[in-house]
């Protein structure tokens, strides 16, 4: 039991310096802290939400979390598409679904352009999830490009 709390109070005396960007601060950021790729991205982000540490940290100032932090678009956008990289990617690739819809609310598409927009992303799929893509940073990034290269998406940005 001394274990634990040893480990607790380490883990959650952490600095806010290590925290991800692209999945938030919590104990899924501490525990995956330097791992590079997809994997301990969406490992870390679905611990981050999983078991209300997420919730904790801000609350308290731990596990990397800040409790005078803004909330940014980017942020919930980063947050969104690291804990529904699966469905999004799915609903990207065929042009619809809930994941898409919800996307395009968080960007601010108004309902006249979501049908340009997901008509985008299925047309760019394989550009907005390149290979090379490996954070959603990335993938983010990518998308940005595509709605830029579209004259009605371009008024959209995602940060």
């Amino acid at each position: 039991m001394k274990k634990l709390i040893v480990a607790a109070v380490l883990v959650a005396s952490s600095s806010a310096v290590f925290a991800d960007s692209d999945i938030g601060c919590g104990l899924g950021t501490q525990v995956w802290q330097g791992q590079k790729g997809l994997l301990p991205k969406v490992f870390g982000a679905t611990t981050n939400g999983t078991f209300g540490n997420q919730t904790f940290g801000i609350t308290f100032g731990t596990l990397g979390c800040r409790q005078n932090g803004v909330v940014t678009a980017s942020a919930r956008l980063g947050e969104f598409m690291g804990e529904n990289q699966e469905s999004l990617a799915r609903d990207m690739a065929v042009g619809q679904g809930e994941s898409l819809n919800v996307l395009a609310n968080l960007i601010g598409i108004k309902a006249e352009d979501k049908a340009t927009f997901f008509k985008a992303t299925k047309d760019n799929f394989s550009t907005i999830y390149a290979a090379n893509n490996k954070t959603t940073g990335d993938v983010l990034a990518s998308l940005q490009t595509v709605m830029s290269q579209n004259s009605a998406l371009s008024i959209y940005k995602l940060a």
